[in-house]
């Protein structure tokens, strides 16, 4: 839900501002405003920061514009961006005792200002701990509510990793691409005072431009070997062996490893698993991931001890911790690189 109980708002018709009492549904919600309750549609309120800073004591009076001679926009006016996709910060402002504005909190905005929809995996985390994480999609020229973050969470290491794929896949562009932001509380606090000097609303940092093309393999030249004497045969209709590629989740439960897996002996399928493990875990490595989440499931503990062991000889690790996940429970172990 984009709204909260006590969030200030802004009629769209009426340009009157009020405040959130209560959520009644997905479309709808119950605002106060000028002490008279009633419900009201989503879609026919806004956030009143933007107005806020947007609305200048003076305005000169604009020449008309006819609507022939009127240049269409490109969308997602309200977050000062370019080209790309966005993670867009609107401060939330509050008063302290003196009267003075105050930062409260974040609304973290992701902006897609290209013609592509993606879908996207959002994960953030502070000193390392993950605190939330989503999954859903966002479709071109268009902004994603993600949710709120404190002020002081700035203080506390804060990154933003965010995993992209294309909604409608091509061939010539890559399959995945990851990116990982983590700001510094003192640039941040840069960006506010220069945010509130212009007037502006938000301030906003760039995660790409355009979204990555696949990389091809470079294909050896063997022309000169077929003119020197040496017969040169056409192997594109060999199948070549699958490789996998790096992955920031892998399931080791046996079922996800082999279609064989109920005649295997316990021995076998653990042995699968390990070299499963350790197959990610340097490929993990060979991509400069800062981190590799296992999925081993809870059962009799047989594998989540095997792994830890391993893990406690791996210099590169820098710490992995089996801890409450959303997504897996207790089921799966996160590990941390140096």
């Amino acid at each position: 839900m984009k709204y909260q109980v006590g969030d200030k708002i802004l009629l769209l018709h009426s340009d009157e501002e009020g405040e959130v009492l209560d959520i009644i549904n997905d479309t709808m919600v119950m605002v106060n405003v000028k002490g008279i309750k009633f419900p009201v549609y989503t879609d026919q309120i806004d956030f009143p920061y933007f107005r806020q800073f947007s609305k200048k004591k003076f305005e000169a009076a604009k020449p008309k514009q006819f609507v022939d001679t009127i240049k269409k926009e490109k969308g997602a006016a309200k977050y000062k961006v370019g080209e790309g996709v966005w993670l867009s910060f609107l401060p939330v402002f509050d008063k302290d005792v003196f009267d003075d504005d105050i930062v409260e909190k974040f609304r973290l905005y992701l902006v897609n200002q290209t013609e592509s929809g993606f879908y996207f995996t959002y994960q953030l985390s502070y000193n390392t701990v993950d605190d939330f994480e989503l999954k859903n999609d966002i479709q071109p020229l268009s902004d994603f509510y993600l949710h709120d973050i404190p002020f002081e969470g700035l203080n506390d290491s804060p990154k933003f990793w965010f995993e992209f794929s294309l909604t409608t896949p091509q061939k010539n562009k890559a399959s995945f691409y990851e990116v990982t932001f983590k700001p510094k509380a003192k640039q941040v606090f840069k960006r506010i005072e220069e945010m509130r000097l212009k007037q502006e609303a938000s301030f906003s940092y760039p995660l790409f431009e355009t979204y990555p093309d696949k990389i091809e393999e470079d294909k050896p030249d063997l022309s000169k070997l077929a003119i020197a004497g040496y017969r040169v045969y056409d192997g594109s209709h060999v199948k070549a062996p699958q490789h996998a590629s790096a992955r920031t989740v892998v399931d080791l439960h046996i079922e996800k490893l082999s279609d064989h897996w109920q005649k295997m002996g316990n021995a076998e399928k653990l042995d699968l698993q390990l070299k499963t493990f350790e197959k990610f875990y340097d490929l993990a490595l060979q991509h400069q991931q800062h981190m590799l989440i296992v999925v081993h499931g809870i059962g009799t503990g047989k594998l989540r001890e095997e792994i830890h062991g391993i893990l406690r000889h791996k210099k590169e690790v820098k710490s992995f911790v089996n801890q409450y996940h959303p997504s897996f429970g207790y089921g799966a172990t996160e590990i941390y690189f140096k």
